[in-house]
This record gives structure tokens, C-alpha cells and sequence, in this order.
């Protein structure tokens, strides 16, 4: 794999070096997969002691049916207070330890001499506090069930309940991924990226301009449950997009000023050379505590808040169209404001409109033309598809409708398996046969270097519209 990365093989193909250059970020992605779900396996005694203590706190207890947690919403609390404790562990995993204590219980309860958590006689105690107060909540409250009797269950199987490998197994393999030293247990500093930072119920939100990207961030941020449509807002100056906004239940304004004063995070979500006149507007009513979000292309960070106060916390973020349907492609920039909190809080407000990542501003207008405009190159792809099979005679409905099928699947594919295009393209073309005579026709009309150019000039003119913003910001800002 290092002759691969540093690229010393000399006589190879294109086509041969982009393969194995997919084989290894394929392989690479399972071993890290392999190592982030073993993460469930290691706890120290002080943080599983912490788990328990909570869960009674929650009365689990009265929530046990024999070994089933009857309502599942217990982890979830259970999981905030833990990384209040600084101890960031996923829903997953502590319903997974929860298991694990479980299974050893029954089996130190009936005497049995394998028990699969080899440290459980410190954690005795208190499983047992828990099973007696169950057992005591069942029999007071449920008279149709008669007592519960945990001590006169039937001796269960070793994995009666849970098919995970036991601990002693688990530690052998990852002894054999890693070294001894860093696999004994998670550390408590670093956040499972899994979890996502907890959420304020009273976050307001704010949308000036309804056009289609406020429209598809609007929809993505309330499907994630964690801001109700009461907390949102959206002005704009003409009414001919509010109906589809009230039909979330979100409430409409035709005053920025309004809208600011109400809100705490506010998406700028109109067009470029209306950016300035909106920041005019609102500039007066923007304070510490709000978070600016310009969604406005070619707009940059130093334009921005060179028209707001010096104080302001200011990001910027280039979503997609396919954010109308939660299948976007998001980028974001903090500006120098902005902390990673801020930035934490975006990324988990919008991770219901599909991918959201974090870079450095000069990746926004790449993500412009690759992405944004990209969509649009994707979209003329498929009608020449689609024109295509009309032309050998397919009726145009079904063409259409058999491209977009076929665009839909082939994304999916290329996202989901983690393989270069390339290797996926070598894998549908057989010697002599129809995909490769069709590929040498699309050489031959150049559509490789025409997409390249388009991605260029939809850069650059993203950058063209940044320098054009300048001099109206610092004009107005006079």
C-alpha cells in the first residue's frame, strides 16, 4: 500500500493505478468500521458504574419486562447526561453494555460458572438493586401477571440474548489491529462521532428569502424533530412563496428587522447582488448572540462581515438543489467569529438535508461548480440518455423515466460501496461488448475534458461574483 500512495510504480496504467488506489481507501474504510464498532466493547469500570447510576436514577427498573427495556427513550436521556459527564457514548452502545450486564447477571444469578462479562461481581450489587426493585414494581402493578421470579428462571444458553462476540474474543482481535495501549478503553475527551451535539429546544431560526434553498434547509431542519415549527421563520417581500411554509406550520414575515429580533441563527438565502441591501437592513438589529449563515453564491466571509457588526458570528454555506428532497450536498466555512460549536450546531441542524461537511472558504466556489451548478450538468446528462433511447425508438415517458432510475441507482451505488468510479466503471464494461463501444464514443465527443471545463467555468465564475461583491459591501458599508 505505500508503493501505491507514493506512486513509484512506473510502468502502470491509468485505469490500474486508480483501481488500486480504490482498493486501498476501500480497505482502509473497513478497518476503520471494524475499529469503530469495537468501540462498544471496551469500557472502564468507572464509566459502566456511571451508567448504572443513571439508569437507576431513570428508574429502569420500572421499566423492565423480564429482559426487555420497555421504553427505549431511557438511553437516549441516558446518553445526554453521560456526555454531560464527559463520557460520550452513542444510544448504541449503552443499550449494548445494558445487554451485556444483563446477560451476566441472569448467568451470576443462576450460578452458572461462564459469566460473559468477566468484571461483573463489582457491578453485582447494583444489577441486583435493580432486578429487585423490578421485580417488587411488576408484582405491585401488573396483578394479571402474577410474581415475577428471576431467581427460579431456567439457566440460559450463553448467547440467549446477545449473538456479539465475548469480550476476551474481542480484545484477541483487536490486540491484533492495534497496540495494546490503545485499545483498552475509549477516551473520555474525544466525542463519538456518532452523537451529535445536544440540541437547544428554544433555537430559533430564521429564513430571509423563500426561494427553493430556504425552502429544502426549512423541511430538512424541522424533519430532525429537534426545533418545532413555532421556532421558525421566514420573511420575504412578496407572498408567492409563503403557502408551501405555512404548510409546515412556520410562521411568515415581509420584515428582516422582525425577523432578525426574533431569531437566533439566520440563513441569508437570496441572491448575490441582493446580499447587501438585506445586511443593510438588518445590520442595526444583528448582536453577539446571533449566528449569520449566508447561503448566497460567490458572497465571501470578508464581504460578510464587512457589512455586519465587527462582533458577529458569521458563516457561509453552499447547499444544493437535492436538498428539496434531504438528498443534498452541503459545504460550510466558519468565519473568524465562528467557533467549532457554531459550526457543530449547523452540521447537526442540517443533517437531515444529506451530506453536510466543513472546509476552508476556498473550497466553497469549487463546491459551486461541482456541486451546485453540478447538479444541473447531472440533470443534461440524463436527457441525452433519456433523447438517446428515443432516438432508437423507446417512447420518451419511459426513457425518461429509466434515465432517472438509472442516474438515482448509479449515484447510490458509487456513494454506498466507497469504490472509485473508475472501478465501478471497469466492472460494467466487458471485452468487446456494449458498454465499452459506448464509452469510446463519449472519448471521442470529448464528454470527459467538457465536464471538467464546466466544473472550471462555474468556479470561476462563483469567484467573479465574490470580486463583485467587494465594492458594493464597502460602498455600502460608507
Amino acid at each position: 500500500m505505500c508503493i501505491i500512495r507514493s506512486r513509484s510504480i512506473r510502468n502502470i496504467r491509468t485505469d490500474q493505478y486508480y483501481t488500486l488506489i480504490a482498493i486501498y481507501r476501500n480497505l482502509k474504510k473497513t478497518y476503520q468500521l471494524k475499529m469503530s464498532a469495537m468501540k462498544k466493547y471496551f469500557w472502564d469500570s468507572e464509566e459502566t458504574e456511571y451508567m448504572l447510576k443513571v439508569l437507576r436514577e431513570l428508574d429502569i427498573a420500572k421499566h423492565l419486562d423480564g429482559r426487555k427495556v420497555r421504553n427505549l427513550k431511557l438511553f437516549k436521556v441516558a446518553e445526554k447526561r453521560m456526555k454531560q459527564a464527559g463520557y460520550h457514548r452513542s444510544i448504541d452502545q449503552i443499550r449494548h453494555r445494558w445487554k451485556v450486564l444483563k446477560t451476566s447477571y441472569y448467568s451470576w444469578n443462576n450460578n452458572q460458572q461462564t459469566v460473559k462479562l468477566t468484571r461483573f461481581p463489582q457491578y453485582a450489587t447494583t444489577m441486583q438493586s435493580i432486578m429487585d426493585e423490578s421485580e417488587t414494581w411488576n408484582r405491585s402493578h401488573d396483578t394479571n401477571r402474577g410474581p415475577v421470579r428471576i431467581r427460579n428462571r431456567p439457566k440460559p444458553t450463553v448467547h440467549e440474548e446477545d449473538t456479539e462476540d465475548s469480550e476476551e474474543e474481542v480484545v484477541t482481535a483487536a490486540q491484533s489491529l492495534h497496540d495494546n495501549s490503545t485499545v483498552d478503553v475509549i477516551i473520555k475527551t474525544d466525542p463519538d462521532p456518532e452523537t451529535p451535539p445536544e440540541m437547544d429546544s428554544n433555537l430559533r431560526i430564521g429564513f430571509i428569502g423563500a426561494g427553493n434553498m430556504a425552502y429544502g434547509i426549512a423541511k430538512g431542519v424541522l424533519q430532525s424533530g429537534d426545533v418545532p415549527p413555532t421556532n421558525v421563520k421566514v420573511s420575504a417581500p412578496s407572498t408567492r412563496n409563503f403557502g408551501r411554509f405555512q404548510e409546515l406550520g412556520v410562521a411568515v414575515t415581509h420584515s428582516n428587522a422582525e425577523l432578525v429580533s426574533s431569531c437566533d441563527m439566520v440563513f441569508v438565502a437570496v441572491k448575490p447582488h441582493l446580499v447587501a441591501t438585506v445586511l443593510s437592513e438588518i445590520t442595526d438589529h444583528v448582536t453577539r448572540k446571533h449566528i449569520i449563515v449566508s447561503v448566497a453564491a460567490g458572497v465571501t466571509l470578508a464581504t460578510l462581515q464587512g457589512l455586519l457588526p465587527f462582533d458577529a458570528v458569521v458563516l457561509r454555506l453552499m447547499p444544493n438543489l437535492p436538498c428539496l428532497v434531504q438528498q443534498g450536498a452541503l459545504l460550510f466555512s466558519r468565519g473568524t467569529r465562528a467557533r467549532q460549536e457554531d459550526g457543530d450546531l449547523l452540521r447537526s441542524l442540517l443533517q437531515h438535508c444529506g451530506l453536510v461537511e466543513e472546509g476552508p472558504e476556498a473550497w466553497i466556489d469549487i463546491h459551486t461548480g461541482l456541486s451546485g451548478s453540478g447538479v444541473a450538468f447531472v440533470y443534461l446528462f440524463a436527457e441525452a440518455l433519456a433523447e438517446g433511447a428515443v432516438k432508437m425508438g423507446m417512447p420518451s415517458a419511459l426513457a425518461h423515466s429509466i434515465a432517472a432510475q438509472t442516474v438515482l441507482g448509479a449515484g447510490q451505488l458509487l456513494r454506498d460501496s466507497g469504490k472509485h468510479p473508475a472501478q465501478l466503471r471497469s466492472e460494467v464494461c466487458t471485452p468487446g461488448g456494449t458498454t465499452i463501444f459506448g464509452l469510446h464514443a463519449m472519448e471521442q465527443g470529448g464528454v470527459r475534458a467538457a465536464t471538467m471545463t464546466a466544473v472550471e467555468t462555474a468556479t470561476e465564475r462563483a469567484r467573479e461574483l465574490g470580486r463583485k461583491s467587494a465594492p458594493t459591501a464597502t460602498e455600502n458599508r460608507k
